[in-house]
């Protein structure tokens, strides 16, 4: 019998890549008004700039939603550091600036809408932050008053870089 063969990913150096298109990094200098107004359409700068002079490119998104695949779902949220930070959850990044949502085997959906019912108490969150915990809250709290639907734990896998050690005469 043959065996299988399976080619081994590619690995690339960096980041993974923002956009589909080719680009290149630059570097900008902006007054901090027009970096607070580039983060009200997105927090993240690059794709801010994207969206305003391409705004056919990226249709705005509600700021947590439910991706449906058959009779499943999963929860997809705009990038949020504070999510991670405040929740513990991970965010694992879609090639579409959005993300899903991960944890560990201890956490459960149940202790994930409480950390987040908690932050939403906090007078201090952001409107951003405050509109993408409200979106995942109300997703969370209205599947687990629902009689049609089973809130299940999965695994998925996540490839993560490990940082190279550069010899010290190269730093």
């Amino acid at each position: 019998m043959e065996q299988p063969t399976t080619r081994p990913i590619a690995a690339r150096r960096g980041r993974p890549r923002k956009f589909s298109k080719p680009s290149r990094p630059i570097t900008l200098t902006l007054p901090v008004e027009t970096l607070e107004a580039l983060a009200a359409v997105d927090p993240d700068i690059s794709r801010a700039i994207v969206s305003i002079t391409q705004p056919g490119s990226r249709q705005r998104r509600a700021a947590a939603e439910l991706c449906a695949f058959g009779r499943r779902s999963i929860i997809v949220v705009n990038a949020c550091r504070t999510l991670e930070r405040r929740t513990g959850v991970d965010l694992v990044p879609l090639p579409d600036g959005r993300a899903l949502i991960s944890f560990e085997d201890t956490t459960s959906p149940a202790a994930l809408e409480l950390r987040i019912e908690d932050a939403l108490e906090d007078p201090t969150l952001t409107a951003s932050d405050r509109e993408t915990f409200e979106a995942i809250y109300d997703i969370l709290k209205t599947a687990r008053r629902s009689g049609d639907v089973a809130l299940l734990r999965r695994n998925i896998i996540v490839l993560e870089g490990r940082r190279s050690r550069r010899p010290a005469s190269a730093r």
